[in-house]
């Protein structure tokens, strides 16, 4: 089990995980472990940013990044923090998933590690920009954070290190309590039950009262609601096959 630690001292946990050894690749490539907390939890979701184009079920189109070879490594964490929904999106209807580090509890995530540039080309598309440019990482690796705009996904976080490679995520520049919160879409929801089952191995009633507990959708969604949904998923991937 590796383990990466938070700029806070406190431990995030990883398991499973080819653990860089360099934060550079074979080829000088500078690499980091992207933290996605998010539908970004399925991998197949991710490929979209990563390759481009539309996932089924929504219209968004996807740019892609200017590298679009898949992670080279991926692996569950644990954040100290809390996920939340607030906001409306425009891809799934109802509110979007964010990350407080300072709210008591754990949230669940997972890292991929891709290079740098894919990781600013994925930050790019989630504060809705063309995939291109380069960010500056300096001054986020020394303070941690780094506010690259006033909107949704335009702060990027330090969460820790696993080995010499940092581990980055993106949220909003205000906390939990500064937010009005949105319950999220059933189709959101199952995209986050699928990828927490593909990242964590979770059974059903976990991610059920996981994702029933978070701020946004406590309350809204009952846990066997969830695991109702995943089920039906389970099913119709079944019968489709």
């Amino acid at each position: 089990m590796g383990r990466a630690w938070t700029s806070a001292g406190r431990r995030a946990v990883a398991e499973e995980a080819e653990v860089a050894e360099e934060a550079v690749d074979r080829a000088g490539t500078p690499l980091v472990w992207y933290v996605s907390y998010g539908s970004n939890l399925r991998s197949s979701r991710l490929a979209y940013y990563l390759a481009g184009g539309t996932m089924p079920g929504t219209t968004h189109v996807y740019p892609g990044c200017r590298d679009r070879r898949p992670p080279r490594a991926t692996a569950p964490l644990l954040l100290p923090g809390s996920v939340y929904f607030a906001l409306e999106s425009k891809v799934w209807g109802g509110g979007m998933a964010f990350y407080d580090p300072a709210v008591p509890g754990l949230a669940a995530a997972r890292a991929y590690l891709l290079s740098r540039q894919q990781f600013v080309d994925v930050a790019a598309q989630e504060m809705h920009r063309e995939p291109g440019g380069d960010l500056d990482l300096t001054a986020l690796l020394g303070a941690g954070r780094a506010v690259l705009g006033p909107g949704r996904y335009e702060t990027v976080l330090l969460v820790g290190h696993w080995g010499p490679v940092p581990l980055l995520t993106f949220t909003a520049p205000w906390a939990l309590a500064d937010v009005a919160l949105t319950a999220p879409s059933g189709a959101y929801l199952d995209t986050l039950a699928a990828g927490l089952r593909e990242a964590n191995g979770w059974p059903p009633a976990r991610i059920a009262a996981y994702l029933a507990g978070l701020p946004g959708a406590h309350g809204v969604w009952r846990p066997d609601e969830i695991a109702e949904r995943l089920t039906a998923a389970d099913e119709r991937s079944t019968t489709s096959q």
